[in-house]
């Protein structure tokens, strides 16, 4: 498995690289947001380990911008910063877990391996009126598709499974994230907003809804 890390203290790149491949990884390191940029566009990683604060961008910012180029591999944030509104925002710009300095290295392989397991490939399956893939993790409906980050995926594909059920919080949130991902109180409900915009791109596809007080459902 190809993991681009991107990280500029050239001694933490080099101590997390050396620790991943002790575990079976393939490192490729990047000190910027524009190296980044030009190595996923050389060729796409498996996953990635992006620090918050890089020298030209905010490791958000670039995993907002590789979302939007279509690059759907999981992306795990690095961050000496811990308030949950942080988190948050990570969550909401198409991260899927967070590593919070100082932090051990094997937490930070075995989040990997969770979030690599987790976007493995199966076969494309029909629920609810969608067909979902979970190799490139798109939906579609009718003849459109979009493409959603392995997180999202998981998400649509719990309510699909169910059509017309209502699914509780916490068992959108196992789910989700089954593997003790770091989910806070409105985690849910930041990735729910982003999953009801991006179904609007698809006029043909069902509409979550809230079911106050009980949770969600797809109809």
């Amino acid at each position: 498995m190809l993991i681009l890390l991107v990280e500029d203290d050239l001694e933490l790149r080099g101590l997390i690289a050396r620790g991943l491949e002790e575990e079976g990884f393939t490192v490729a390191g990047a000190r910027s947001g524009a190296e980044a940029m030009e190595r996923v566009q050389s060729g796409s990683p498996d996953a990635l380990i992006i620090d918050v604060g890089l020298p030209d961008a905010d490791g958000r910012d670039l995993c907002q911008a590789l979302r939007a180029r279509g690059i759907q591999a999981p992306v795990l944030f690095l961050t000496a910063r811990d308030a949950m509104s942080d988190r948050l925002s990570g969550f909401a710009a198409g991260g899927d877990d967070y590593v919070t300095k100082p932090f051990h290295l094997g937490e930070v392989a075995a989040r990997l391996r969770a979030l690599l397991k987790r976007a493995g490939a199966s076969e494309t399956f029909e629920a609810a009126g969608l067909l979902l893939d979970p190799t490139c993790h798109e939906i579609q409906a009718g003849k459109r598709r979009i493409s959603l980050t392995p997180t999202e995926f998981r998400l649509i594909a719990a309510l699909a499974s169910h059509p017309g059920n209502t699914l509780n919080r916490r068992t959108l949130v196992r789910a989700a994230w089954p593997d003790g991902a770091m989910v806070h109180d409105n985690t849910l409900d930041v990735y729910l907003a982003r999953l009801r915009k991006k179904l609007r791109d698809l006029p043909e596809a069902p509409e979550i809804v809230t079911v106050h007080g009980v949770g969600y459902r797809l109809t």
